[in-house]
């Protein structure tokens, strides 16, 4: 697609995942997609069957025919134009689940005119009709690759119109005080001020707050769409790899009496009350003179930093309070704005209530059995409890698109200098091309100025079909 414009042809593709299944839906939209689909659809009798006399969102049973030959019993649903995701005609066409036969239906298609859609063109074609903002439809990517309940949750409010319409609302009291601050330039000779300073004040001043905001709710977006990053960390043969195991409810890590068995990160999500968690197995903390080994520590030095929630696992038949407190100031020192929770493994249940006594002195602290699952639940509560989900539940708008906060940036840079330049008195035309700079940075969010590049880039990742 390297011109991004609206054109007449008519588009075809699979809607439904490719391979085996009981049911395959195949989805045209175009000018002609209800013409096409009329000349390939009969009566089990092969008579026609006329479609565009039809209601729209209504469904026909038929067969599709390529002449005499019965390629499938199918059910027609029609969608006709303005009211439809593209706003053009669409058809899907529900055939049974045959690869054969979705490429039969497809091959003719095909050859009544249609042409093979590509990837992210219905979406295009929804977008450049209006019937989505450019994050709306970036937002139907994020909703069909969403695998969690809080990054459905944010997908949808997105999707909705959410984002967009805080934007189109900063968008268009900035533009107000744009126009006004232009029409100054018109009558330079005669130094009149027809935008109140102070008002353009107060305005840059909230937009910079709501700005900030958004761009400050990208760590909790990034994480909710992409899963909390968990690191599992502590001395050799702590458990890590078997609770691991356990959280995972699969052998996905090997379990070793043998110190140093983890020398690289093993990774894998699980989801938890409706919150993606991406769990990482990190090699033993300490000193060694084994080379690849201690790149292992190294590596998982650089995993706590990054990660949002660091389990520190310790064995509790083998160090003290006062060895734990050690080794939790090493790892106070690499975890930055980490939450940390201590994880007390191998308990026997008898010496629970001493160990508790013993180690009350530490702060969120948690004791397990990995081998034998004893309190793994409470453990997994608490990691939910840990991560804060509460704004996904809210109004709040929270961004999950890089795209979105580096637009975000530039415009907070933008009203910035506006910001200084009131401060100092500035003339009006470098007001004004400050405040085109930010109108252009957050236009570029729901796609008031765009370019073929940028949409090139959004669509590419979208799957055929949608």
């Amino acid at each position: 697609m390297a011109n991004y414009t609206l054109n007449n042809d008519t588009i075809a593709a699979l809607a439904t995942p490719h391979g085996f299944g009981a049911i395959a839906v195949i989805r045209l939209s175009g000018k002609e997609a209800i013409a096409i689909t009329e000349s390939v659809f009969f009566t089990k009798t092969l008579k026609p069957k006329p479609l565009h006399t039809k209601a729209s969102h209504t469904a026909h049973f038929g067969v599709i025919a390529d002449k005499d030959l019965i390629i499938d019993e199918v059910l027609v649903t029609l969608f006709k134009a303005p009211t439809t995701y593209t706003g053009e005609e669409i058809v899907e066409i529900s055939c049974h689940g045959s690869v054969f036969i979705q490429q039969q239906i497809l091959q003719l298609l095909f050859k009544q005119g249609a042409r093979p859609a590509q990837a992210g063109e219905f979406t295009l074609r929804a977008f450049l009709n209006g019937k989505l903002d450019l994050s709306q439809a970036e937002a139907v990517a994020d909703l069909i690759a969403s695998n969690s309940a809080s990054s459905h949750q944010v997908a949808m409010q997105h999707m909705r119109g959410g984002f967009s319409s805080k934007i189109a609302v900063l968008r268009e009291n900035l533009l107000n005080f744009a126009s006004l601050i232009e029409l100054e330039l018109d009558f330079s000779e005669e130094d009149v001020e027809f935008a109140d300073r102070s008002d353009l004040k107060k305005l840059v001043h909230t937009i910079l707050t709501i700005i900030e905001k958004l761009i400050l709710s990208f760590d909790l977006g990034n994480v909710i769409k992409h899963g909390v990053p968990v690191a599992i960390v502590g001395k050799p043969n702590a458990g890590k790899s078997t609770l691991l195991n356990v959280l995972l409810d699969d052998e996905r890590a090997i379990v070793s009496e043998i110190p140093g068995t983890t020398r690289d990160t093993i990774e894998d999500e699980l989801i938890i009350d409706g919150v993606l968690f991406r769990f990482i197995d990190t090699a033993g903390l300490r000193t060694t003179t084994d080379v690849i080994e201690q790149i292992g520590v190294n590596k998982a030095f650089e995993v706590i930093k990054k990660s949002a929630i660091i389990i520190y696992l310790f064995d509790t038949h083998e160090l003290s309070l006062g060895d734990l407190q050690q080794e939790l100031k090493v790892i106070e020192e690499h975890i930055g704005t980490s939450q940390l929770v201590v994880v007390g493994n191998k308990i026997d249940f008898e010496n629970v209530e001493a160990l508790k006594k013993e180690f009350q002195a530490i702060e969120n602290i948690t004791f397990i059995s990995a081998k034998e699952k004893n309190n793994i639940e409470e453990l997994k509560h608490k990691l939910v409890s840990l991560f804060d989900t509460r704004t996904v539940n809210t109004t709040d708008t929270i961004v999950t698109n890089s795209r979105h906060v580096s637009s975000l940036n530039k415009a907070f840079a933008a009203l910035s200098k506006v910001n200084e330049g009131l401060a100092t008195n500035i003339q009006s035309d470098f007001l004004a091309l400050d405040i085109r700079y930010a109108l252009e940075a957050l236009g570029e969010i729901t796609g008031q100025v765009t370019n073929d590049d940028l949409l090139g880039n959004i669509f590419s990742k979208f799957c055929i079909g949608k």
